[in-house]
């Protein structure tokens, strides 16, 4: 043992030291006899060399309990504590005393803090202390070994790191690891391979604890920096050729724990940038920033350990005795070292290794070692990193490595999943070699598996990749199928087409009547290469039945010619598909009924097109597209491959940047641009009539009957179905869109309301579905000459134009099955839909008779108040016209007007009398433009706050015209909701009163009544202006006044002095407390003069 040096072996180096003494006292040590002080003194001075011995600070903790106040002798005095802080040289701060039994937790909690935090500054006091003096010891630099140094260096990083100095330990750290470089090839204590582990294991130690605190202040380039430079330094000191595979483990972990300090620094994740940094004239990518890239380099330096291992342990393999000597090897208690252990006597003796021994040691360990496992988790690692950046690429390529490593460790299912990821993005991005090797993985793990279609679809596509040169790249691992070149790609294809068409075995893979293969082939598939399909119609639009040429287009991109037995071709329309055999080979089975053409050959070459032309027709109407073209090798090869269109075909990505002449499928270049797979098929002319027979406007609240006749004029209707559509001709719909909250028959604006079948009204069974705006009506069948007809009836709510669309769809033959071709006639008439009566209303006050309303003294103007005002208790005249708004005569059967009143007790708030009942004396007749009217009288019964409603106008009428009254149509009810009014008291109320006529010069009396209905006086001003037609006897103008609840009567004599229509003296009335003025309309004063007395012949008016 006298080659360790005794600086590295010595007690103080491995035993633990504390840095804080707490020593605990009772209270009563300090207030009790003198015994127990005597006690007291005698342990602290049994502490104070012990602790002088390790430089420890001293706590003294006094366990004081206050709830004991009937005690003297508890209480501490402060006597007592100076002359203890005096006994124990403590300052007064480190004597702390501690009520355990402190009722509130919060004050107990205080104290612990506060006794937490004494201990903290004790110890950080002790650290700095013992880092002072370790640097007393380096500044004086007469230490005589390096070990010292370094060794010392560390003391005094990590005493700073535990009082949180990281500058000072990052320095400290540093200074080590240049003393450490300094040591290499210069110290001979150890053998060499020994000593250079010994070095790099201190040096693996330094570098954690330098990128710890770089990452942990937040300097990520720096760290990132540092990790360069303690790789450069030490990538290429490899050591002895025969322990090289311990180089390569500790670079794998220097890569590793500088990833997982990346990965678990919050501060390198917060300061990242993806922009380069330049540090020491050294451009860092952003790549250099990421743990994945990290793992990805542990695991490449961990397959150079793990290939280095295998040249050992090869080498390795004479030996006999290896296992037993290095079973006795051990760690040792010093970093990077090892010994041996052996047994004399009762007693372990430790013993140095050579470097023999110790290589014989790490082999054994090498090969415990499960290096492959490692390799996966560090690839997982990376993989899994570079998923979440979004890198694909890079991510395909870590994904590539894990997938070799699980490859190579049997785990095919693991590892064709991830060579299935990456293939896809190689595929996506046209990288051809670097596919053709993910292919030969591929299809070497289905050959494993034994599962013959991924064998044959992986073996075809990379017989398909477009690689031309005979001189393979030579790659330092090219993968199970070996370099990419022409001469490989034909072999590959030889052996998939003799496994194919001459049922020869690969290994445990068949394919025969057991084990039959089908591919598919789509358009997003890898093996288009493989066998393209182009089918272009030569017509776009082909007639019923009518023969049509159809140009099959098939190229392949394999580098051997492969030649089918046989081509099916499929359509949407089974009966239009048909086989092309090859007529080189045996015939083999086909589906019966089939159509069958031959072809001289069905060979196809690379970049070649095989074009086949032959004719189709086809006996249904509609879309006719080929779907698929199915090509047979051999008795049990079947490969289907999706028709495409020639004018909407991409081109194969692999293939489109190479070098090669470009062909079109089809011989005319027109149709190769513009051919498509699908065609349209004409349906056959229909001869069958169908005729609409409404005319004119359709009225709004009607029925209105639509005529639909269908006769046949050559062809036999089956299965024939009637749809009818109402579609509004403007393009805003039939439906209300204020009233879809509220559902109700009314709030389609054009309802169907059913279809008339037959002679009968009712509506037979072959309705099948009938809606708002669509029906549908079952056909009976009709031979050759035959008819059938039904009735629509349709009922506008509102004024809108309708386009009726009337449908009908029959079979040619009787079948009922679904493939029958169907005919269908269309039919189309745009029905004008119009309101046919306008209803107004007006009020009338009573003739001579006008009231003072309060409403109208606020607002004289009719138009400015928005309810009608009338007098309670007073007839006023509600007129109702109904006016013909269309082209044809109507017949009016009925008005009248119903009360609204919700409440449906007691007396309701107005009176309508009608004088001639609710229907007229006969029906009246309406021409276009005429207006028929009706009087009704409306007396308000009394004042009420809320609004009196008149009511709703219901107006009965029907078509006048001669063809619709033959019809016996049915009376349509129309409404008219009468606007709200208000009942109001006049308080003045003025009529005048004058005889129907007078006889010129023949005095008559003029009347003037004010009437007062209110409980005060009321002042009013009159006045009555001359005119040239009469003489007046009266006062013109005066002032009155009315007594409450009176009327005041005014009398006149008025002599005429001209005959015919006259207007009376003009009378005007002011009442002063209102501040309004009455003034009677010009109809009021009107009178007719008859020249002398006339004489009516009453016997001839009763007659």
């Amino acid at each position: 043992m006298e080659e360790y040096p005794e600086e590295w072996r010595s007690p103080p180096h491995r035993n633990k030291s504390p840095s804080v003494v707490a020593a605990l006292f009772n209270s009563h040590h300090l207030s009790g006899d003198p015994d127990t002080w005597q006690q007291l003194c005698s342990d602290l001075d049994y502490l104070k060399p012990l602790l002088r011995h390790s430089n420890a600070k001293l706590l003294l903790i006094l366990i004081h309990d206050q709830s004991n106040h009937d005690h003297d002798d508890d209480v501490i005095t402060e006597d007592r504590l100076l002359a203890l802080r005096k006994r124990a040289e403590l300052d007064s701060k480190f004597i702390f005393v501690f009520n355990p039994n402190q009722q509130q937790e919060q004050q107990r909690q205080q104290s612990l803090t506060r006794l937490a935090d004494l201990l903290a500054e004790l110890a950080n006091t002790y650290y700095r202390d013992e880092a002072r003096r370790i640097k007393t010891r380096l500044d004086k630099r007469n230490l005589t070994s390096p070990d010292l140094t370094i060794r010392y260096c560390i003391k005094v990083a990590v005493y700073a790191e535990f009082r949180r100095d990281w500058a000072e330990a990052l320095r400290f750290y540093e200074d080590a690891y240049h003393v450490l470089r300094e040591m290499i090839g210069t110290a001979t204590r150890l053998p060499p391979i020994q000593r250079l582990v010994e070095i790099k294991t201190v040096a693996e130690l330094l570098h954690f604890k330098i990128s710890a605190l770089l990452l942990h202040g937040g300097k990520v380039v720096e760290a990132v920096t540092w990790f360069h430079k303690h790789n450069s330094s030490f990538r290429k000191l490899v050591g002895s050729p025969e322990a090289i595979f311990l180089h390569w483990e500790w670079m794998s972990r220097q890569f590793l724990v500088f990833a997982e300090l990346l990965e678990t620094s919050s501060a390198a994740l917060q300061s990242f940038s993806p922009l380069p940094s330049v540090v020491a004239e050294r451009v860092l990518t952003e790549w250099e920033f990421q743990p994945a890239s990290y793992y990805r380099l542990a695991a490449n330096f961990m397959k150079e350990k793990r290939t280095c291992l295998e040249i050992s342990l090869s080498m390795a393999e004479g030996s006999s005795d290896i296992d037993s000597r290095a079973e006795s090897v051990a760690p040792s208690v010093y970093v990077g070292q090892f010994s041996r252990l052996l047994k004399q006597g009762d007693a372990l003796t430790i013993h140095p290794l050579t470097d023999e021994q110790y290589i014989e040691y790490a082999v054994k360990e090498g090969k415990r070692n499960q290096d492959s496992v490692e390799i996966i988790a560090l690839l997982q690692k990376s993989y899994e990193s570079y998923s979440k950046l979004k890198a694909g690429r890079i991510g395909s390529l870590c994904a590539f490595e894990l997938a070799k490593e699980y490859y190579g460790g049997d785990d095919l299912t693991n590892a064709k999943q991830l060579f299935d990821g990456v293939a896809s993005l190689y595929r996506q991005e046209g990288w051809v070699t670097l596919l053709w090797d993910v292919l030969g993985y591929l299809r070497e793990c289905s050959r494993k598996q034994g599962m013959t279609k991924g064998f044959i679809e992986y073996s075809l596509e990379m017989a398909a990749l477009p690689i031309f040169s005979n001189e393979p790249l030579v790659f330092k691992d090219c993968g199970p199928a070996g370099p990419p070149s022409l001469s490989q790609r034909e072999t590959i294809c030889k052996e998939v087409i003799e496994l194919v068409s001459k049922e020869a075995a690969v290994g445990d893979l068949k394919i025969n009547g057991d084990n039959p293969l089908h591919l598919e082939i789509d358009v997003v598939s890898p093996l288009r290469m493989v066998l393209l399909a182009s089918v272009a119609f030569h017509e776009q639009i082909i007639k019923h039945n009518v023969p049509n040429l159809i140009t099959l287009s098939l190229s392949s991109q394999l580098p051997l010619p492969v030649e089918f037995d046989q081509l099916e071709v499929q359509f949407n329309q089974a009966e239009c598909d048909f086989v092309i055999k090859n007529s080189q080979r045996a015939s083999s089975g086909h589906q019966q009924g089939c159509r069958v053409e031959t072809s001289p050959t069905l060979a196809l070459t690379g970049n070649k097109w095989l074009r086949l032309t032959y004719d189709i027709k086809s006996e249904k109407s509609g879309k006719l597209e080929c779907v698929s073209v199915i090509a047979k090798m051999g008795s049990h090869f079947t490969i289907c491959c999706r028709a495409e269109s020639p004018a909407s075909m991409e081109g194969l990505p692999l293939w489109k940047f190479e070098d090669r002449v470009e062909t079109f499928p089809t011989k005319d270049p027109a149709l190769s641009f513009a051919g498509q797979k699908a065609a349209q098929v004409d349906e056959p002319e229909p001869l069958v009539d169908l005729h609409l027979g409404a005319s004119g406007p359709a009225l709004v609240g009607e029925n209105f009957i639509v005529p639909v006749t269908i006769t046949s004029k050559g062809h036999d209707v089956n299965s024939g179905e009637l749809k009818i559509n109402l579609v509004d001709v403007r393009g805003g719909g039939l439906f209300s869109p204020r009233e879809r909250e509220s559902f109700s028959t009314e709030n389609h604006h054009v309802e169907l309301l059913g279809i008339i079948c037959g002679q009968d009204d009712e509506s037979p069974d072959e309705i099948k579905k009938i809606q708002q705006s669509f029906g549908l009506v079952s056909v009976p069948f009709l031979k050759n000459g035959g008819s059938w007809s039904c009735k629509l009836e349709i009922k506008w709510h509102r004024p809108k134009p309708v386009m009726l669309f009337v449908s009908l769809g029959y079979s040619l033959n009787s079948s009922n099955e679904s493939s029958s071709q169907k005919v269908h006639v269309h039919k189309s008439l745009q029905i004008e839909g119009k309101t046919a009566v306008v209803i107004d209303h007006h009020f009338l006050l009573p003739f001579r008779r006008d009231p003072f309303l309060p409403s109208r003294i606020k607002s004289p103007s009719l138009s400015d108040n928005k309810l009608e005002s009338l007098p309670v208790k007073e007839t006023s005249l509600l007129v109702i016209s109904a006016k013909n708004c269309t082209e044809v005569p109507l017949q009016l059967l009925s008005i009248s007007i119903d009360d609204d009143d919700d409440e449906g007790k007691g007396t309701p708030r107005c009176s309508i009398h009608d004088g001639c009942g609710e229907k007229l004396l006969g029906p009246a007749f309406l021409v276009p433009g005429e207006e028929f009217k009706k009087i009704f009288s409306v007396i308000p019964n009394n004042v009420d706050s809320s609004k009196n409603r008149f009511g709703t106008v219901f107006l009965k009428w029907r078509r006048g015209d001669s063809a619709r009254c033959k019809d016996r149509s049915e009376w349509v009810l129309s409404t008219h909701k009468l606007p709200d009014g208000n009942a109001e008291l006049p308080p003045l109320t003025v009529s005048l009163e004058s005889p129907p006529y007078a006889i010129l010069g023949d005095p008559f009396t003029y009347h003037v009544r004010i009437l007062n209905q209110t409980q005060l006086l009321q002042e009013v001003k009159l006045s009555l202006a001359d005119t040239q037609s009469f003489v007046l006897a009266g006062s013109h103008s005066d002032t009155l006044y009315v007594l409450p609840k009176s009327e005041h009567i005014l009398s006149y004599k008025v002599v005429a002095l001209a005959s015919g229509l006259q207007q009376l003296p003009r009378f005007t009335l002011n009442s002063l407390r209102y501040t309004a003025g009455f003034q009677p309309s010009s109809d009021t004063h009107t009178i007719f003069i008859f020249p002398s007395s006339p004489h009516f012949n009453l016997a001839a008016a009763a007659d």
